[in-house]
Parts: C-alpha cells; structure tokens; sequence
C-alpha cells in the first residue's frame, strides 16, 4: 500500500495498491466523494504511467487539483527509494 498526501486541495490523503505497474484499488481520505470515487473506479486496472499521462496538469484551484494530485502522487510512487 503506497500512502501519499496531496497538497493544495481537500482532500487528506489517498492510499493505492499498485500490482506490477497496475493500479488495483484507489482510496481517497476526504473531498467531493462522488467525483473521487468516481476517478478510483476509473483508475482501477489501469497502468500507472497511463494515469499520470491522463491526470498530469488538470487544474481546479491552488493551481492543481485531487486529479492533478494523483498524477504526483503515482509519479513520488514510481521514483526509485
């Protein structure tokens, strides 16, 4: 279980199970329930390099977004520890 905890937006932290490059299952602590869990369920089975590509950028305020958050949050999971 990778944790990670955004900054800028209202959410707390989101908690993924990634298998072999592949997001299995996305939670979201906090922020518009319906529209996160809506973004998990989209990200489930999918690549992580093909979610940061799609989520990389996306703006709400603050300059960034949960979405945007994801995409550094999958990009921190991917750097070499």
């Amino acid at each position: 279980m990778f944790k990670y905890k955004p900054k800028g937006v209202c959410s707390k932290e989101f908690a993924f199970d990634i298998e072999g490059g592949i997001i299995k299952a996305v939670t979201i602590k906090k922020g518009c329930k319906a529209n996160l869990t809506g973004i998990s369920r989209l990200l489930e089975g999918m690549d992580v390099h093909s979610a940061i590509d799609k989520l990389k950028g996306i703006q709400c305020r603050n300059g960034t977004s949960c979405p945007d958050q994801i995409a550094i949050a999958l990009t921190d999971y991917l750097r070499p520890r």
